[in-house]
């Protein structure tokens, strides 16, 4: 069941040059710019393998619009933008929790990428939406099974275990590379 939630969503994942107030206000109007691009690449996508197709057939404008991004607030940091198979942790928006594990997310690293990071889903666009409406369109591309998996009612539920062990596979599965 979880891995369903996980083949049915598409996570971003965008990593600042560093932790100063600067860089962290430069990803975070980055992932503005990706965001509202994403609207449009996304408007007729119904499934992840649709979005992720789009995101493909788009990874080019998507970087460019990122530089441009930067270059207009002052910047000559590179920015590298590129789909891969990512780990999470546990993650709660809004009334939503996606569990840990290894999603395909759209992978955005500004300079050096050594700042905190910032991280949502793409698609279905929970990064935009208000958390009453998150639920909804979750909704659309889940089963009810898998919304019962992630829906939380105010609280979160997390098996530091389970975690533990995934973080572990991961580990694992890197080195063996």
């Amino acid at each position: 069941m979880k891995r369903e939630i996980r083949s049915s969503v598409l996570r971003m994942h965008v990593l600042a040059n560093s932790d100063s107030e600067e860089d962290q206000a430069l990803k975070l109007q980055v992932r503005d710019r990706l965001l509202e691009i994403s609207r449009e690449i996304y408007s007729h996508a119904a499934t992840r393998e649709e979005a992720v197709r789009q995101t493909n057939a788009h990874l080019q404008l998507l970087q460019e619009e990122a530089q441009k991004v930067v270059a207009l607030r002052g910047y000559d940091y590179r920015v590298s933008v590129a789909l891969e198979n990512s780990y999470f942790t546990t993650r709660t928006y809004g009334d939503v929790t996606l569990p840990a594990g290894n999603y395909q997310a759209l992978r955005v690293v500004i300079g050096e990428g050594e700042g905190h990071n910032w991280w949502c889903v793409m698609f279905p666009p929970l990064c935009i939406s208000a958390a009453s409406e998150d639920e909804a369109q979750l909704s659309e591309v889940l089963t009810p099974q898998q919304m019962e998996l992630v829906e939380t009612d105010g609280y979160e539920v997390r098996f530091k275990c389970v975690e533990l062990y995934e973080e572990f596979m991961k580990y694992l599965s890197e080195k063996s590379r």
